[in-house]
């Protein structure tokens, strides 16, 4: 039954007054980093796909979950029955906030796993010091986007780490490119960067 506070006329007015307060006081403000997490991590585990398949996705996508073979998917470490959903949709939804993820459904018809943005991009805004001499030579903000390149990231990682606008990152790579520190690859979908030798070799010499 429903509680009798809720029994009252303007119940959905409050409920959207209730919305909108949880909205703009513990999102909105911090959604343009967490939109730039989502999307970065989206890309990162399509690259995943291109290279590994979907075993090596699965296999990595929560604690627990792992691909089984065939039509089988664990996804979590519970002794629960096996659960037959053959012709329902199967979502996979990254969240920011959570370390362990969850699954949820509407019976029958779709299914969802939950599960934990992986990674640096998860983490408070990262704050790696530029060498003072690397940042004088090409200048702090294109010098932190080859400084972050210890490992391939595609523009959209970069602009999520940075908090640079995208035409910004874009351009620091085209001059960094041009140079010849860094190179390009397509993985799947996305495109990666990384340094060259001579990339290596500037950003080495200045951390020693």
């Amino acid at each position: 039954p429903l509680p009798g506070r809720l029994r009252r006329d303007d119940l959905p007015q409050r409920a959207a007054e209730l919305l909108q307060f949880v909205w703009e006081e513990t999102v909105r403000p911090y959604w343009e980093r967490r939109r730039r997490v989502l999307e970065a991590d989206v890309l990162a585990r399509t690259a995943q796909l291109g290279q590994g398949g979907w075993s090596t996705v699965l296999d990595a996508l929560r604690p627990g979950m792992r691909w089984l073979g065939g039509d089988r998917l664990q996804v979590n470490l519970h002794e629960y029955p096996p659960r037959e959903i053959s012709g329902a949709e199967l979502l996979f939804v990254p969240v920011t906030a959570q370390r362990h993820g969850w699954v949820s459904w509407d019976e029958g018809e779709r299914y969802a796993v939950v599960y934990p943005c992986a990674g640096v991009l998860t983490e408070e805004p990262v704050t790696s010091s530029v060498p003072a001499a690397l940042g004088a030579l090409l200048g702090d903000a294109r010098a932190r986007v080859l400084v972050l390149l210890d490992s391939p990231m595609s523009t959209t990682q970069l602009v999520a780490l940075t908090g640079q606008g995208l035409g910004s990152v874009g351009r620091h790579l085209r001059v960094l490119l041009d140079a010849r520190l860094v190179r390009r690859r397509r993985a799947g979908r996305s495109v990666l960067y990384y340094r060259t030798a001579a990339g290596e070799v500037l950003v080495t010499a200045q951390r020693g």
